[in-house]
């Protein structure tokens, strides 16, 4: 899975009514002073820990961001609050909304032809790296199958239950589609899954418990892109992905439909 550190467990600012009141995102506070960190080092950690809230949904989708209130919560100054946001906006978890001559910085919303966007560029992705998989020597291809295989197992359990556990639905996918893009991606292409991927992320785990009842059809299209790496076959392994993919969006564009879209202005 892309790396996104744990989200802090530390007071937020919904706990303080009239903040969350005004409609500011929750941020969690830091426990190490501002000195403790080189700016770059700053920079960084306040762009990791912003990063992980998006991704998990702890800052709400269209959510306003106030600089100074971010800053005092994660320990650290203005300066490298400002350049985490700007590289945020850059990749598009962080948007402005122009009102007349104000300019308000909110969590990007989760909208319909954005996750169907990110799930096609996701899905071409994916599908590179699962065709460089399946070049790959047979002995690695066999352990990269046994491992498939075992993963796919779990989720035709889940899908086999009652009340599937969104979570761990969730966790196997995850680790399924990391699986075969970390078997077959060059460092290139590694950095553009990572950084894309869990844009895509922030959609699968808010409207997770309403994708439950698709467990079944993505373990059999999963099926279907073990056997082509299985076979050694690049085409099939590339199609078999991007028909999963494409797919995983249609699916996804239903249940917007019916749930709404969240932060939506």
């Amino acid at each position: 899975m892309p790396r996104t550190d744990p989200p802090p467990t530390a007071r937020s600012l919904a706990s303080t009514p009239a903040r969350a009141s005004a409609g500011v995102a929750p941020v969690a506070p830091s426990d190490a002073p501002p000195e403790a960190f080189g700016r770059g080092e700053s920079v960084g950690r306040a762009y990791d820990q912003l990063r992980g809230l998006i991704v998990r949904g702890l800052l709400a989708p269209g959510s306003r961001i106030i600089e100074s209130e971010i800053s005092e919560r994660l320990g650290v100054s203005r300066t490298p609050v400002r350049s985490a946001l700007h590289r945020l906006q850059q990749e598009g978890y962080v948007a402005a909304l122009e009102r007349g001559r104000e300019r308000r910085l909110i969590v990007a919303p989760l909208t319909h032809d954005d996750a169907r966007e990110l799930f096609h560029i996701v899905g071409q992705l994916e599908a590179l790296a699962a065709r460089a998989a399946a070049e790959r020597p047979p002995a690695a291809r066999e352990a990269l199958v046994a491992e498939l295989r075992r993963l796919n197992a779990g989720l035709a359990a889940l899908a086999r239950a009652a009340r599937p556990e969104p979570l761990r639905v969730f966790d196997l996918d995850m680790a399924f589609h990391r699986s075969y893009v970390a078997a077959g991606a060059g460092p290139r292409l590694l950095a553009l899954h990572d950084a894309i991927k869990p844009q895509a992320e922030r959609y699968i785990r808010l409207y997770t418990n309403s994708l439950t009842d698709a467990v079944r059809t993505s373990v059999d299209e999963h099926a279907t892109i073990v056997a082509a790496l299985a076979a050694g076959s690049p085409e099939e392994a590339q199609g078999a992905v991007e028909t999963n993919w494409r797919n995983a969006a249609a699916r996804l564009g239903r249940v917007i439909a019916t749930l709404g879209e969240r932060g939506s202005w």
